[in-house]
């Protein structure tokens, strides 16, 4: 496996495959173009043999320079369960650290169990949010009217490639 700094020629590879990796849920629009293209710094891919197993689209926020935030994560089907989103959320973490940030923050819906299951693993913490529903913190409305979101953060303060949870 090989894992580089995503780059603009990616675009339709990654967007092509979305919905299929999403069980047919319409996630293209979750990924403009323009993520790609001006965050390749931060964003990385893993391909194996010229296919796509996962990426992470990522940035330093422009308002927090001690700050990142992982905007979108997709792992091909076929290769779960074989620790690549670890994989990118470590090259990530490693990648803004080194340029100074001291924080990660990161979005779930409240109904993707499996996602909230993989960053409490990974050591986030989930924000307080405006109300609590079965354990889980909700920040109500965050995306927009009926966007409930949970919010993660992870301090990299602490944190090295070497020290993770399993």
């Amino acid at each position: 496996m090989k894992i580089r700094n995503i780059q603009d020629e990616d675009f339709l590879r990654i967007s092509t495959n979305l919905n299929t990796w999403w069980g047919g849920r319409d996630m293209v629009d979750m990924l403009p173009r323009l993520f790609i293209h001006h965050f390749k710094d931060t964003s990385f891919i893993i391909e194996e043999n010229e296919e796509t197993i996962g990426f992470v689209i990522g940035f330093i926020s422009p308002s927090n320079l001690h700050q990142a935030y992982i905007h979108f994560v997709g792992v091909n089907p076929k290769a779960r369960k074989e620790n690549i989103g670890r994989t990118l959320y470590e090259h990530f973490f490693q990648a803004v650290k080194e340029k100074g940030c001291t924080e990660v923050s990161c979005v779930t819906s409240p109904v993707n169990a499996t996602s909230i299951k993989f960053h409490t693993r990974m050591g986030f913490t989930m924000t307080d949010g405006d109300m609590v529903i079965e354990g889980i913190p909700i920040h109500q409305n965050y995306d927009g009217i009926g966007q409930d979101r949970v919010i993660f953060v992870k301090s990299l303060e602490a944190w090295s490639d070497t020290h993770f949870k399993n």
